[in-house]
Formats: C-alpha cells, structure tokens, sequence
C-alpha cells in the first residue's frame, strides 16, 4: 500500500511539470503580494492589521478578516470550520491561489483542491488568530515513514505551520511535511509554490504586537546597531554545534560579541548591553538579565532562545521566551508551540547566514526550518530585513544614529581593523570617535585595549569619562560593573567607586545584583581608603544576606 507521504510526493512531482510562475505575480511588487489575516471578532486583530498594512503600505484589500474563536489554543475541527476554509475559499476565488476546487472533502473535513500555484509573499498573521491546534485522537492515522517514531504520532501543531501549505491543501495532518525551502540556496518556482510563508505579530499585548513592525522600520533606517550574545549552555553536541557557527559568524561580521560557555544560561548579573542579536539556550522560562525590571531590546533585535515549548503562549511577559521576549522589544524571534525536537526548530545558524546575506525574516526563517505542519511559528514583520544597511552607510552618517547606539558602529570598525591586523588604526578611530560622541561601551572597549597593552594611564585617561555619568539603563549595569572593574584595575579605584555609589542609588536595582556587586564595590573602596563607604557597603551586604530569599 502506497503510503499517504508517498502520494504526496508524487503529486507534488506532478505539479512541478505543470506548475509555471505567473506574470503577474512575478511583476507585483512585494507589499502588494503580502496578505494579512486578522480576526474579525478582536478588535485588537484589526487595529493591528490595519497598522502593518499602513507601515508598510501593503494596499487595505489584502486585509482579510474571519471570525474565529479568541482562544490561543483551537480543535481540529474550529480550525477547519473557522480558517482553513473559508480563508482558502477567498484565496482560490481572489485568484491568490491558483486551484481548482472539487466536490470532495478530505478525512479532515477539508474541500479537496487541485493546485498549480500561488502570488503570495507572506501571510502575516495577527495577533487575535489562534496560535495552535490540539491533538485529535480521531483524526490519527499513520503517516509512514514518519509516524515510526512515537514522538511523532501527534496531529498537535502550530496554527501558522499549517498554514504554510495553503497552497498543497489535502496534506496528511499527522506528523510533519518536510519544508523543500529548507537549507536551499535556490529554490526552483516549483518548490516556491509549494509554501506560503507565513509570519506573526503577536505578542503580550496588542500595542507591543504593532511595535513590531514599527521596530523593524526603525532598525531598516539605520541598520543594526548593539552587541551579540551567544549563549551555548553545552546541552547537546548539534545544538552547541549549531550556535558555535553562530558565533564565528558573528565574529565574521565583526559584531562585539559576548559568548557564554558556562552550564546554565547568561546570570543575571552578566554584561547584556544592546543586545540586538540573541542566540541561546536552553532554559524554560526567560531569564538572566532580560527578567531584570526595565530591560530593553534596541529597535531591530533578533532573540532566539532555542526551547521545546518557548511559544506555548504568547499572552504572557515571564512564561517561555516567545512572548516574554517581544514584550522587551526585540523586533523578532521564533518558538515552539508543542514539542518539536531539536532538529525540527528554526536552526539558529541558518537563520542569521540567510538574514546576513539580505533575506527578509520571512526567508531566512523558512531557509532555516526543516517541517511544516508541525510546532515552529515565526514572529516579527516578514519584511523586515535587519542587514539591509552596510557599516559603511552607519559610520557615514554617525551623527544621525541614536546617541546611546552609535558607539556600537565604531565598535564593529574597530573589531574589523584588528581583524585585519590594524589595532593601532583601531584605537586611533575609537578615540576620535569618542572625542566626538562619548559612549560608554566604546569607553569600556578602549580601557580594555589599553589595559591589555600595558598602558594603564592611557586606559585610566580614557575611563575617567565614566564616573562622571549620573545613571544607567537596566541594559547597562552589567556594563558599568565592567567599567568599575577597570578603573580600579588601572588604578583609579576612586573613579570606580564613584560608579559603584551610581549603579546602586538605582532603586530598581535587584538584591540578587546587590548581593553579587557589592563585594567588588566595598574592594575598590578600600583600594581607594575611602573606608567609610566601605563600611557602609559591608553593612548593606550584611543587611541583604540577612533577609529570607524573596525579600
């Protein structure tokens, strides 16, 4: 018996001798191919529909909107009912897909459809449209090969990942199809035809939802602009395999980059200024410093936190990663509805080659995933492309880059010139920068460059701009720690604790960061004999430690 992946496959092939792109749709323009879908009985779906369609001026018609059930999680049969067929009733009838509807149903209750092809760009999906579908026992049957493996034998999946194959309709819904624009530099018209891309704002709330979109504009304008953090957390070889290529590739791209190999995740006392690229694992919930009160992504920032269940909800701020994530203001991220094995999550090295090279999000995103019709959904504007503006261009125009973010496009010069065995030229370019536009993590660059030469003076110099500052962003505390430790270990501990007294007149300030730093601070101050504040800061110490866990 020829099994139902098998006729799949055949069929798929026979489409590719038929399937021929459009004119049409190969001369649209790409707003005006991208579609919206958004719930009709959430006004929220609407308001958010409506302002991705007026940012990005994909033409008000595009909007579709149905009533569906306002619940994340949906049956089988609600979303056959409620989205499936009415939504690809109006694509076939619109002539976005190019189908030829039967008078037959599928086991699932799905119209059968005969497909050539499709004109659509994205899907962008808005928050109000259900997230995912639950199991069905009834509607289980086997899919082999797949279904020999009992991790697989679920018809559990996104609601985002069905909707990839609008285009193949009829599919078998138990386990996974393989994405054929997985890791494939250059798809065919063929393999194009058979996947809608498929992206999602969504988030805690329907303002944060629309400031996706106002993100990735913003960051568009001025290309990416901040640091790179790579967590590995050596859980798994390929995993850690997966994000070691990340950080070579970042290095590659001379991003300023923090690499954490400890077991666990980033602390939260661990530096994490700007981070607008974000890869790591493997933790249930969001934290570290990004659950610290107040912290903020910059405008363009790519998390991924690689977990089973990282978008389980996107309703709330501290379960998973997902929806945690966004609420902070990264522009864009993926995540995992139900359990998709490792290999079957956007593969994180993947994602950022494609986006390096210029993709869209909505490209490199499915450039980077194996399965469709399983746990994977994408967030963020599928246009959004993070690398469309060169280093160059930054440092042309530094001026009109946001102040407390231009530093880091002096940094990435600089990382470039010691690439290239040009570290004078390195420091002599930061200076001048800094002498222009202080920022403190270009401060905190130099002090270290020089302090690794030997030049403790020149480092002392260069830092003395530091404790001069009279607050710190949640984002930065890390970073000043870094900078107290490097006046005190180029001899200006005086300078360091006047940072100290900074960092920790911020009521917002967490005991557990307290507990961590105050050590490091009362050391300096005895290294400056200010043995007053020293005896303050032991005190404090003494205080804190004294309270129960949770004070």
């Amino acid at each position: 018996m020829i099994s139902p992946r098998v006729r799949l496959a055949r069929w798929l092939l026979m489409l590719g001798l038929l399937a021929t792109p459009g004119v049409a749709a190969a001369e649209a323009s790409l707003t005006e191919r991208v579609l919206i879908l958004a719930n009709s009985d959430d006004p929220d779906s609407l308001r958010i529909a409506r302002h991705y369609a007026e940012v990005r001026r994909v033409p008000n018609g595009n909007i579709i909107a149905l009533k569906l059930p306002v619940a994340e999680t949906i049956t089988w049969r609600e979303f056959v009912t409620a989205l499936w067929q009415p939504l690809l009733h109006q694509l076939v009838s619109a002539k976005w897909i190019d189908a030829i509807p039967m008078d037959l149903t599928d086991v699932v209750g799905r119209r059968k459809y005969a497909p050539h092809a499709h004109r659509i760009a994205a899907l962008v999906v808005c928050r109000g449209v259900p997230l995912k579908i639950s199991h069905d026992p009834a509607l289980y049957a086997e899919s082999l090969p797949f279904t020999s493996r009992g991790e697989f034998r679920t018809n559990a999946g996104a609601v985002d990942a069905e909707l990839s194959l609008l285009a193949i309709p009829n599919y078998p819904i138990n386990a996974f199809v393989p994405n054929p624009l997985f890791q494939n530099h250059r798809p065919t018209p063929v393999e194009l035809a058979q996947v809608v891309k498929v992206s999602r704002l969504d988030a805690p709330t329907a303002e944060q939802a629309m400031a996706l979109v106002d993100h990735a504009v913003a960051a568009e304008r001025t290309g990416l602009l901040g640091r790179a953090y790579v967590d590995l957390s050596d859980r798994d070889p390929v995993g850690n395999g997966w994000l070691q290529d990340v950080a070579k590739q970042l290095r590659a791209l001379d991003y300023d980059l923090s690499v954490d190999a400890e077991p666990g995740t980033f602390p939260a006392p661990a530096r994490m200024d700007a981070p607008v690229l974000y890869f790591g694992w493997y933790a249930g919930d969001l934290n570290g410093p990004f659950a610290l009160p107040g912290f903020r992504f910059p405008a363009g920032a790519i998390a991924l936190h690689i977990h089973s269940y990282s978008a389980a909800t996107l309703r709330s701020t501290t379960s998973g990663w997902t929806g945690p994530l966004i609420a902070r203001g990264a522009t864009a991220t993926v995540g995992n509805v139900h359990e998709p094995y490792l290999q079957f999550t956007h593969q994180p090295h993947l994602f950022l080659r494609a986006l390096a090279r210029g993709d869209t999000l909505v490209d490199a995103a499915y450039y980077a995933l194996q399965a469709l019709s399983w746990q994977a959904v994408l967030i963020g504007d599928p246009l959004y492309r993070p690398f469309g503006v060169p280093l160059e261009q930054q440092l042309r125009h530094r001026s009109n880059l946001p102040p407390l973010l231009a530093g880091y496009a002096v940094l990435r010069r600089m990382n470039e010139l010691d690439a290239a065995g040009r570290s004078a030229e390195a420091i002599t370019f930061g200076l001048g920068a800094q002498r222009d536009a202080p920022s403190l993590p270009l401060t905190v660059a130099l002090g270290r460059r020089f302090q690794n030469a030997g030049e403790m003076n020149a480092a002392a110099d260069v830092l003395g701009f530091v404790p001069r500052l009279k607050s710190f962003a949640t984002d930065e505390w890390g970073l000043a720690r870094e900078a107290c430790q490097l006046l005190e270990g180029t001899g200006r501990p005086a300078g360091a604790v006047a940072t100290w007294r900074t960092i920790f007149a911020n009521e917002k300030l967490p005991r557990e960061l307290r507990i961590a730093w105050l050590p490091d601070a009362r050391r300096a101050a005895l290294a400056a004999r200010d043995f007053a504040q020293a005896a303050i800061w032991e005190r404090e110490l003494d205080a804190l430690t004294a309270l129960p866990v949770g004070r």
